[in-house]
């Protein structure tokens, strides 16, 4: 297409190093191969610089700031070059999976002589970059003003509990253990039932699938098991085992995989078993680490000795009317946030591509 331009990463950006991370204190955040790792007194990058992780798990990651920043010697820095825009530029490297052109398979790395060379396919004109870039910008921003919202709402949320049931419980209300509120139902080895057609497959729900969200790697299973394996969005998901977590799912309709609480009650509103499993949270990882195994976990009999304290029910019932709405917003943006996400991630390669055009 006449208004594309083939060309190599190198004639559009001009890479550089990071450097060990300053010593003095201060306000500047200091970028590493995951985003910012900390806050110091000295920059050695300005204006719009894109940051590009450089070794390991988050080898190829990319993030963008147009403000003074440090960049960690665990990560590269890139510029624009020859009026190219530098967000549009961020959005090509984000589409770009620079993770494959990594040396090493154990602990990846990438270079600037290899990102140099890495082949690219970049809009000509430098006012429909802006647009493309302006676009995106506008979802990422959207996408980020609702994780804030939802950032404030827990904190609401947390604050509530803790205000009536640590510092200001009362004497008299009764004491339960954890297991006693709610049912914890683990998953299956969802390898044993695979789909046997397409019209009866959902995605498997995973730790993975629990931090990241379902993706094209997930692994799938079939629909036809008992109700209860069935996760929707707003369930509330424990991760009992390795990576120990506590959240409300947000993603598609999926299956409940092993080493995975679904945690529902009869008795109690959705808003108190969830505070009580996430006040525990620490504890449990605490547990976990202790037990001498390759992947800590914890047991039935640790949510037996988690206690819990139930108000009576006027009391409870007064409670959830300020807590219960939180948490329905809470599960209604991140909802929205995944619809954005959803959108962003379609557009992102048809505007790279220029399958999609703007109108600038």
């Amino acid at each position: 297409m006449s208004f594309m331009r083939q060309c190599k990463l190198g004639d559009v950006l001009k890479f550089g190093n990071g450097k060990v991370r300053p010593s003095s204190e201060g306000a500047i955040p200091i970028y590493g191969g995951n985003g910012i790792l900390g806050y110091g007194g000295a920059k050695n990058y300005d204006g719009e610089t894109i940051v590009v992780g450089r070794v390991g798990a988050y080898c190829g990651a990319s993030y963008y700031e147009n403000r003074p920043i440090w960049v960690s010697d665990n990560a590269l820095s890139a510029k624009a070059k020859n009026g190219y825009s530098a967000k549009y530029l961020y959005y090509l490297l984000r589409n770009t999976d620079l993770n494959q052109h990594a040396e090493g398979s154990s602990h990846p790395l990438v270079t600037q002589t290899l990102l140099n060379v890495v082949d690219a396919e970049v809009v000509s004109d430098p006012d429909e970059q802006k647009v493309i870039a302006s676009v995106l910008n506008s979802l990422d921003d959207k996408i980020d003003l609702l994780y804030r919202q939802n950032k404030t709402l827990e904190s609401m949320s947390e604050t509530l509990f803790r205000q009536w049931f640590v510092e200001d419980a009362q004497e008299g209300w009764d004491e339960r253990p954890l297991s006693g509120i709610a049912n914890f139902l683990n998953g299956l080895a969802c390898q044993k039932y695979p789909p046997t057609n397409d019209l009866e497959k959902l995605p498997v729900l995973k730790i993975r699938e629990l931090s990241n969200g379902i993706s094209d790697t997930a692994d799938w299973a079939t629909s036809q098991v008992k109700p209860g394996y069935i996760v929707e969005a707003g369930d509330v998901i424990f991760a009992w085992s390795a990576s120990l977590m506590v959240k409300v799912w947000d993603g598609e309709k999926c299956v409940l995989n092993q080493h995975l609480f679904k945690v529902t009650s009869d008795k109690f509103p959705k808003w108190f078993y969830l505070r009580w499993c996430k006040h525990h949270l620490a504890e449990f990882i605490a547990v976990a680490a202790s037990h001498a195994t390759t992947m800590g976990h914890i047991k039935r009999g640790d949510l037996d000795a988690a206690m819990v304290l139930v108000p009576p029910p006027p009391v409870l019932e007064t409670m959830s009317k300020q807590m219960q709405p939180l948490l329905d917003k809470q599960i209604a943006i991140a909802r929205q946030r995944k619809t954005l996400e959803k959108l962003r991630d379609t557009l992102l390669p048809k505007l790279m591509s220029g399958e999609v055009r703007v109108a600038y």
